[in-house]
């Protein structure tokens, strides 16, 4: 009997599952406040807060459900992107000891900075509906200060929709997000069938009914699991270039002054509209317009 076939079959099958097993499996994580549990005002959300320090400790534990359940379903690297406020919120010294994080600011692909085409999923934890949803706890989309709607080919976005746009410039699908249900209906309505983790229900923009922190957690743990498994069904949020953003300030000097440049038009008083070759140039393009001061100083 000729074992030589037989062997050799052996052998590719072998070479086959090592190779398979040492793939990597990349997933990037971007985490939020707003949409944490229990948060519902400016109380948890900044250093002048008088529990700002104890949803860090909750910030983080969210972060580290998402990390544990991409892991047992074979993630082999994880970045995390501190997205909130400062970017300096999560506490590093609580985080797995081989994850890397990206920290404050300014950075070029903002909430998504670090994202590249070696990924294989992104998550977003602890997010919130866009400034123009009339649901949803502290809705805003990027500045609740200064924003008014920021569109995109057309297209009304929440955060999480111009952030799944970065992604999908680079091919990275998103699978999973968490936060009130409003941010996980919008997202739905954007995005597809994504998993979803509704953490708490939005009763007003400072109000919800919410799970406490350590349900969220299995909840998000459990989600994660399950978009891990579904890997292979998501698709890129990727929008038809030249990207069209159209920017509405809540006065209408900044969007004057920015008419001034050439690559900018002035729609109306208080929108411009700007047309980037990709999202790479649209989300370098929004980080100037909303950073740039004129101390700026080291």
């Amino acid at each position: 009997m000729n074992r030589l076939p037989l062997m050799l079959s052996l052998l590719f099958l072998f070479n086959s599952a090592v190779g398979d097993a040492a793939d990597p499996l990349k997933i990037y994580i971007s985490a939020d406040m707003e949409g944490l549990a229990g948060a519902v005002t400016s109380e948890q959300l900044g250093p002048s807060g008088f529990e700002y320090g104890q949803f860090r400790e909750f910030m983080t534990a969210e972060v580290n459900a998402a990390i544990e359940a991409a892991r047992e379903a074979g993630a082999t690297e994880i970045l995390v992107s501190d997205s909130h406020g400062n970017g300096q919120n999560l506490l590093l010294d609580k985080l797995p000891a081989d994850v890397q994080v990206v920290r404050s600011w300014p950075r070029p692909l903002g909430m998504m900075e670090g994202i590249d085409e070696t990924f294989d999923g992104a998550i977003f934890i602890g997010y919130h509906t866009s400034t123009t949803n009339s649901e949803g706890v502290r809705a805003h989309t990027l500045s609740s200060a200064n924003l008014t709607a920021l569109k995109l080919n057309g297209i009304a976005m929440p955060e999480a929709g111009l952030n799944a746009a970065i992604a999908g410039h680079f091919g990275v699908p998103v699978i999973m997000i968490s936060g009130d249900n409003a941010i996980v209906d919008e997202a739905h309505g954007l995005l597809g069938d994504i998993e979803g983790a509704v953490v708490k229900q939005a009763l007003s923009f400072h109000s919800a009914k919410t799970l406490v922190p350590e349900a969220a957690c299995d909840l998000i743990r459990q989600k994660v699991g399950v978009a891990m498994e579904r890997l292979d069904e998501f698709a890129p949020y990727a929008l038809e270039t030249p990207v069209e953003l159209e920017v509405s300030f809540k006065h209408y000097q900044p969007a004057q002054l920015l008419a001034y440049l050439s690559i900018v038009e002035q729609v109306d008083s208080h929108t411009i509209r700007f047309v980037g070759e990709d999202m790479v140039e649209i989300s370098k393009f929004l980080q100037f317009i909303l950073d740039y001061q004129v101390p700026l100083a080291p």
